[in-house]
Formats: C-alpha cells, structure tokens, sequence
C-alpha cells in the first residue's frame, strides 16, 4: 500500500491581526510583486494552489474605518490571470461570493481563469447574509441566513450546468436553468476546460456547511485547533459522502495552519510567542474582546482581567466581518480559559484566538504535519504565514525537503491540472 500524499496550499496573508505589518520585512499588500513572489515560493514548494481570500468592504468597528482594511485588497480573479502567466504548475484558487454574483457571469469569469491557466483554476464559495456589505451592490445585498446555502447550492448547479453546455468535442449547446432563485436560459460562451471544471472549495464549518461540502465541494478550507477535534471532523464530512454517490478521496481536507520554525524547540517557541504578541496587540486585543462582548470596552485594561459583564447575546458593534458563532458561549469559554490559565485580556485573546500552528524544529514540524495526514485528521494544509510575501519562504527551503525524504510529499508535479496535483477525478459532463 502506497503512502498517503500530503497536499499543501499557500494562503495570501490578508488584511486581518495574523498578518504582522510591523514587521520590517513586510511588504504591499497590493503591488503584484508580492502576490508573485508568495506564488513562486509555493511553486517552488510544489504546493498544490495559491489561495485568496475576499474583501467586499471595508469591515468598520464602532462606526470608523477598522484599521486593519485601510490597504484595500484587489479583486482576486484579476490577480489569479496575472499570476497564470508567471506560473506552470501552481493551482489559482479565489473566493469569490456565491451571494453578490450570479451564475453566467462567474461561471464565464472562472471558465476563462482556468483556460488561460491550462486547467488550474479553483473557486473557493462563500455566503453572506450580511446586509451592511450588500449596501455596495445594486440589489441592497440582503439574504435569510436560511437561503445563504440553498441559494449557493442552485448557484453552483447553474455554474456546472453552464461548464458542461459544450460537449467534450467542443460542440456548443443552449442551455436552462429554472430554480428557485435563478431563471437563466442561452449559450455559454467557452468550451469545456482542461479539467472540465474548475476545482470547487468549501469554507463553511456549519452543519449546513459540512452537508454543502460532501454534496458538492472537492476541498474543505476549516479551521481544527488540535489534533483530535481534526480527527473528528474528517470523520464527520467524510462519512456524509456516501449518501451523494461520492468517496472519500473525491473530497480534500485541508485545515490552515501556521508554522513557525526555530533551530531548537525553545528557539521556535520564543519565535511563536513573540509572533503572536506582535498579531494582537492591546487595541487589537480590546477589539477582539468588543467583537465577542458587543459593547465598548475602551476603558478596560488590555493587561487586566476580563470583564465581568455579560456580553451582548446579537453583538453590532463590527459591520462586515464573519460572525464567530454564538458569542455568550464564546464569552463562557475564554472567561473559563481565562480563570484555569490565570490570564489577562489580551493573553486570553491569543491563546483562544490562535490559528492552529506547527511550532518546532523544521523535523519536528515535518513530522507533526506528516501525523495529522496518517492519522486522518487532515488531507493537508492551507498554510497561512504572518508575513508578506516572503513568509512561506523558510517553510519551501526547510521543511518541505523533510516532507519528501519521509515520501509524504511529492518530489515533482506529475500532472498539469489542478484536479491532476489534488488526485481529484475530472467531471463527467453529460456529453
């Protein structure tokens, strides 16, 4: 029996506290040579895909501008065509929103990436039910939190509808959708892709966003803060599979990670604690806490203890920023977290708030990675690193060696596609 085959991602650092801009050796978050650079790195790593988040507005925090949007982010798939003729093997992956768009459009805009890319296009479908970000389109931008995923479920059965109206001989057909919340006949204008459709990705963490995942997506982007809560996700979306005629291999785990390597386990641990200081500072520390209590707490001490106050049960203190769950329960947590560790404001913030992190030796960390594969709490990972661009450089030149000596990672792309580096199956169509 062959070894599993880890599969690895870079994420684009965004404008979020993970990304430490003070950091001298931060670059733009807008100029092209540093979506390149990050690009090339995981080309050179023979990483799967280049990830790009989304921004549709400017997120606000007590009526002002957050600061941490000031830079802007670009329109993603303008980024990807640029990057597509910089890169050979490099999958391009963007999240672009299922509610704001409609289907002939992006079906159209993705169809194009992926044949100007030769096969290596990827959509990664998000929802929103969130008014104050639909104020910048034309419809007002208003959705049920019920009809988020139904409707992106019809959204993206329209957009492989539209993919598969040309026969494999390149033949096109008319084609019609009639739905609940589309109604769409005509011609599409492209062929058939190198690898038929672009490949599909999945966020959502949800029951309704597992459910959305196992009927439909190829890659599953989540967030597991150890190993065993992994292991029981995998299980959980991956047993939900069968019902939609698919196996487990026809969909990818991939939780983001951040790695922060030292030359000793001590040096790696400095490295990270210092790192996560310099991502939440004592403002970003009293924004955080805002964001889950729903009131101000300007007047609270970052270095104190957190506030005995029960917390807004539907917080509206932030505008555009995904809800993080049921804030009351979160507030219970960090506050248990806080009592057992002995902890302030802003130490609860980091060690609740923490993406999960690989910190060690570059073999510790290589081993570490390899174990969350062979014990199936993940498919691989979504690196996200805290600098741009150069933060996954030490990662390609240090660990990914370690990676392939242990045969856990490929030693050179053996396909063209993105579905060919992801062991994915190509659509059937309907020829």
């Amino acid at each position: 029996m062959s070894r599993k085959q880890m599969h690895l991602a870079a994420h684009f650092p965004g404008v979020n506290n993970t990304t430490v801009w003070a950091d001298p050796r931060s670059g733009s978050q807008i100029e092209f040579s540093s979506f390149e650079h990050l690009a090339r790195t995981a080309e050179r790593g023979l990483f799967d895909f280049f990830f790009l988040a989304e921004g549709l507005r400017l997120r606000e925090h007590k009526g002002r501008i957050h600061d941490l949007d000031v830079v802007g982010r670009p329109e993603s798939l303008t980024v990807l065509g640029a990057l597509a003729a910089v890169t050979e093997h490099l999958g391009l992956a963007a999240t672009v929103n299922a509610t704001f768009n409609e289907p002939y459009e992006l079906a159209r805009r993705f169809a194009t990436l992926d044949h100007l890319s030769g096969g290596r296009a990827a959509w990664n479908v998000v929802t929103s039910s969130d008014a104050f970000t639909g104020e910048n389109f034309r419809r007002g931008g208003f959705l049920d939190r019920a009809d988020r995923y139904p409707r992106a479920a019809e959204f993206l059965d329209a957009a492989r509808q539209l993919w598969d109206s040309w026969t494999p001989d390149g033949i096109p057909r008319p084609f019609a959708h009639r739905g609940r919340h589309f109604d769409i006949a005509g011609e599409f204008t492209l062929p058939r892709s190198p690898q038929g459709h672009p490949v599909v990705i999945q966020a959502g963490d949800c029951d309704e966003g597992r459910e959305f995942a196992a009927r439909a997506a190829d890659v599953v982007f989540t967030r597991r803060s150890s190993l065993e809560d992994g292991r029981a996700f995998y299980a959980d979306v991956k047993r939900r599979l069968a019902k939609y005629g698919r196996t487990p291999d026809d969909l990818k785990i991939m939780p983001g990670a951040g790695v922060v390597l030292g030359d000793t386990a001590a040096e790696a641990q400095e490295r990270a604690a210092e790192i996560r200081r310099q991502q939440t500072s004592p403002q970003t520390a009293l924004l955080t806490l805002e964001q889950i209590w729903g009131v101000d707490l300007s007047g609270y001490d970052p270095d104190g203890p957190l506030p005995d106050i029960d917390p807004v049960a539907d917080p509206a203190l932030t505008q555009g920023r995904t809800r993080r769950g049921d804030t009351v329960v979160i507030a219970e947590k960090w506050r248990a977290l806080s009592r057992e560790k002995g902890l302030s404001i802003r130490e609860t913030v980091i060690e609740a708030g923490g993406r999960q992190s690989f910190v060690g030796t570059p073999e510790a960390v290589a081993a570490e990675l390899d174990a969350f594969v062979r014990r199936e709490a993940a498919d691989g990972f979504i690196l996200v690193p805290h600098l741009t661009p150069g933060g996954l450089d030490e990662f390609v030149d240090r660990v990914v060696p370690l990676l392939q000596e242990r045969g856990a990672f490929r030693t050179e792309y053996r396909g063209t596609t993105l579905r060919a580096h992801l062991g994915l199956p190509d659509p059937a169509g309907d020829g």
